[in-house]
């Protein structure tokens, strides 16, 4: 690099109060080098020192100031009074696939780490038989629905820096699982630095920094930078049905809540579950001063967790699961003017590896010794017009992989697979073995390709097989 290029870099980061980064440059290969000047390069440092000031070296206290209620949601099921206004959006919603005005967005950044798994979260075995991806079994629901709605269904799977070409490399190994490769759009989220206690950016190595994903908040972004918004417009697409990887319950493309969202002119609205317990860690829905949006689990008042209503039922009990419809028009207006669009940020302190910025030992902290920033899709909620809650079922469309073991693990979401087929089994008619405890007495996976739902599954019921006492059984 010549050196007036390698002064204006230097003068740079100064002025950000990030000169260390260069510490090491001497020392460095041409390669190291350019690894590194990649990394600066992927950061957006004019943000930095404000948010260095408020987040990182102060500590932003959080205060739900306001009247918060709870919010109303819409239910899983229409009640008497609301059969025809459900029938009339299912209608609506399958119209909206059918026209091809539905794309499928994954948000697929994460690392299976937790679940003790080295690679990308989406690529880990999750089915009960068949042990299929999350990845596979979101695929085969969309190749599904293509076909059962002769529509066109993109997918857009964000990745992240981190695991993007295992991701790519993981479907091109797999031929994209037999949908269109034109139909699978790959673009990546946007990072930002891992700060120490006292603001400066932490070094993985002497020649790399160290980068997180920017959050799911950053998926808005993303789409714009990324060119995925304008490839959507392009395909006459208007709403976005989003969800994480992590779900494998999650319906990836669903007509009724896709027809609730239109009805209502709703630029982005969000599915809720009851809450498994009043402290569930899952982000609370609620009215803010009138406004809905979602306070997470540390956040909400533990008084309020724990109210009751007047049916003696808990008040706020509208978990959020990460399932959104939003309209690309609205994903437009928030980014068309980078410079202003800004979601809250959300800082947690982590233990983060890395290297003394003066000596480059290579430091293992015992405790959290870093501060990583991020924001959160559902920040945008407030911001939407006509937003709503629909309640879903549980049981139906909610399971996340988060824990290796215990609550929310991969244990835990096998068994509520094989719960959900067996009930859409005995829904059909189906005889299913049980233990006397109740539970199912056999290993059941019902592929997406041979059912989306139990309707389905009841349409198919002669090409099924007896279900046997103690075996594994896959129907697809």
């Amino acid at each position: 690099m010549p050196s007036q290029q390698y002064e204006r870099i230097k003068a740079r980061l100064t002025g950000y109060g990030q000169p260390h980064l260069l510490h090491f440059w001497p020392e460095l290969s041409d390669t190291e080098r350019a690894s590194l000047l990649a990394d600066i390069e992927r950061v957006a440092f004019e943000p930095l020192p404000k948010l260095v000031e408020t987040h990182v070296r102060g500590h932003p206290s959080v205060h739900i100031g306001g009247r918060i209620e709870p919010v109303d949601t819409l239910p899983a099921r229409a009640d008497g009074k609301r059969a025809e206004q459900y029938e009339e959006a299912r209608r609506r919603g399958t119209e909206l696939i059918c026209q091809g005005r539905v794309a499928v967005l994954t948000v697929a950044g994460g690392q299976g780490t937790r679940l003790g798994y080295r690679g990308p979260k989406g690529c880990f075995e999750i089915s009960p038989v068949r042990h299929k991806p999350l990845f596979q079994l979101f695929a085969e629901a969309i190749l599904a629905a293509r076909r059962r709605y002769a529509a066109r269904l993109p997918w857009y799977v964000m990745t992240s820096p981190g695991n993007d070409v295992q991701t790519q490399k993981f479907f091109e190994a797999h031929r994209f699982f037999d949908l269109p490769r034109e139909d699978v759009i790959f673009f990546t989220q946007g990072v930002i630095p891992a700060f120490s206690h006292d603001g400066l950016i932490l070094l993985e190595s002497k020649h790399n920094l160290v980068l997180s994903p920017d959050g799911h908040g950053g998926t808005l972004l993303a789409l714009r930078r990324s060119g995925a918004l304008q490839d959507m417009k392009g395909r006459g697409t208007t709403v976005i049905s989003y969800f994480q990887v992590d779900n494998p319950l999650a319906k990836p493309v669903d007509p009724l809540f896709l027809g609730l969202h239109d009805r209502a002119r709703s630029e982005m609205s969000s599915k809720a579950v009851s809450k498994a317990d009043d402290l569930e860690r899952v982000g609370n829905f609620v009215r803010l001063d009138g406004k809905v949006q979602v306070i997470e689990y540390s956040d909400l008042p533990e008084e309020l967790s724990h109210r009751r209503n007047d049916k003696g039922l808990r008040a706020f009990d509208a978990g959020s699961i990460a399932i959104h419809a939003l309209d690309v028009a609205f994903v437009e207006r928030l980014t068309a003017d980078e410079s202003s669009f800004a979601l809250p940020w959300h800082r947690a302190d982590k233990k983060v590896t890395c290297v003394d910025p003066h000596t480059g030992k290579r430091i293992e902290p015992d405790e959290p010794n870093a501060v990583k920033l991020e924001t959160f899709i559902f920040d945008a909620i407030p911001l939407a017009r006509n937003p709503i809650v629909c309640q879903a079922l549980r049981r139906e469309e909610f399971s996340p992989v988060k824990n290796a073991t215990g609550v929310d693990s991969a244990e835990t979401a096998r068994r509520d697979m094989v719960l959900r087929a067996a009930r859409w089994l005995e829904q059909a008619g189906v005889d299913v073995p049980r233990l006397p405890d109740g539970r199912p007495n056999a290993v059941i996976e019902i592929s997406p390709l041979f059912a989306l739902d139990a309707e389905m599954l009841a349409e198919r019921k002669s090409e099924i097989l007896p279900i046997r006492p103690g075996e594994s059984t896959y129907i697809g």
